[in-house]
């Protein structure tokens, strides 16, 4: 009898095991490739009822960070980025819709430069964006690596964000 139990359990442990690399491996796609939803894949998760949906936030959440952090690092240490000179951007005509809206995006993504570059400020925006998506992570992952904003405060907060946010997901498709 402690046989068969050891062997359950055994083949439990292993099953979590891959229910969490599945879950990592498609957080880190989910975070490089925007058409794959991480939201999606918790509630199909846990609808399914075939894998447990908190395993799956968990590694959802690794894998996002993981992903995120290594777009972060790309636009940090790309070729030549050290050595550009910053160039003055091209004057826009502001009587044209799409000239206002060049100007409206310039104008937003210079703030969030300089608040990700801002040490009380980057790791709260880094935060919210991973927990609530306003501003969208994608963005702030690519905006973080060009400020200088650390590599490890950006990693955990998106951690803690995303975390947080999956988990929540895991928990609420839990009580149906």
């Amino acid at each position: 009898m402690f046989v068969i139990a050891q062997a359950a359990t055994n083949s439990l442990e292993v099953m979590w095991v891959w229910q969490l690399l599945l879950a990592v491996g498609f957080g880190i796609g989910s975070a490089i490739i925007p058409v794959l939803n991480a939201e999606a894949y918790v509630l199909g998760v846990g609808v399914s009822g075939a894998l447990n949906p908190v395993v799956a936030a968990v590694g959802v959440s690794i894998g996002q960070t993981i992903g995120k952090v290594a777009m972060f690092l790309a636009v940090r240490y790309r070729p030549g980025y050290a050595a550009r000179k910053t160039k003055e951007p091209k004057p826009v005509n502001l009587d044209t819709r799409r000239g206002r809206f060049v100007q409206w995006n310039r104008d937003v993504s210079k703030r969030l430069l300089d608040a990700m570059s801002d040490r009380r400020l980057g790791v709260p925006v880094t935060l919210l964006s991973a927990f609530v998506g306003v501003p969208p992570l994608y963005g702030v992952a690519l905006i973080g690596g060009a400020s200088r904003m650390g590599v490890v405060g950006f990693a955990l907060s998106v951690l803690v964000g995303r975390g947080g946010r999956f988990v929540l997901l895991a928990l609420g498709v839990g009580l149906f």
